[in-house]
């Protein structure tokens, strides 16, 4: 996956146009998320589109997400979201300020609130998931 940085790099020199483009070619390069785990509850409460997360724990403690969302955008930001926290220890997770790595993309202002509502709401389910496995 690619890094945050690499991403804004790019996402800073695209205008608006550009950058909704951006964020739905980010969302397709998201790992397919099979049908039977986007359930009631791997669902994320508080998007406008329907948003799935499934975390899996690997042996050696990493944690990987799969997600998905019915929404292109949205699914674009999930795929931001993850390049935060994806293929990381749970401690390591529970560390990241994944709101301060997002900020550089001031998704607020390029997006609708509608869009970006849902953004606290993945940190939270993916925090719980790493606390869940920390230690």
């Amino acid at each position: 996956m690619t890094t945050l940085a690499d991403l804004h790099d790019e996402y800073e020199f695209l205008d608006a146009d550009d950058r909704y483009r951006m964020l739905i070619d980010l969302g397709r390069t998201l790992e397919p998320m099979p049908g039977a785990l986007k359930t009631d509850a791997t669902l994320v409460r508080g998007c406008s589109a329907s948003v799935w997360v499934y975390p899996q724990r690997r042996d050696d403690g990493v944690l990987h997400f799969l997600a998905d969302s019915n929404a292109a955008i949205t699914k674009g930001i999930i795929a931001l979201v993850l390049a935060a926290v994806q293929d990381r220890p749970a401690d390591a997770i529970l560390t990241t300020d994944v709101p301060a790595q997002l900020a550089p993309f001031d998704l607020s202002k390029q997006l609708s609130s509608n869009r970006t509502q849902g953004i606290p709401n993945m940190i939270a389910l993916i925090r719980d998931t790493a606390a869940r496995y920390a230690g």
